[in-house]
């Protein structure tokens, strides 16, 4: 009950901070957000699996912060998804006759 009341009075009085593990890898060149958690210890026993899963999906160089904060604007950043998959400029369906 603890835990539900402190999150209703810092979402209503604006000091919306709660522990977050924020993810870098280099291949690909992401950023990952993972909570929002009530505690450290909370998000430091999560992050574990978030590692694991991203290693079997072929990430390298990971490195991990558990951290308290504000929600971030975005759970994934990458710039690599700005580029065009298999050489298309423009997607393939363009809704043209």
């Amino acid at each position: 009950m603890n835990n539900f009341l402190g999150r209703l009075l810092r979402n209503i009085f604006g000091r919306r901070k709660a522990w977050w593990v924020e993810i870098k890898t280099t291949h690909p060149a992401c950023t990952y957000y993972f909570g929002p958690f009530d505690s450290e210890f909370e998000a430091t026993t999560a992050k574990g699996g978030y590692i694991e899963d991203l290693e079997q999906e072929g990430a390298q160089n990971i490195q991990t912060v558990v951290q308290l904060c504000s929600d971030p604007e975005q759970l994934t950043i990458t710039d690599e998804w700005d580029i065009p998959v298999g050489g298309f400029s423009s997607p393939v369906f363009s809704g043209r006759p």
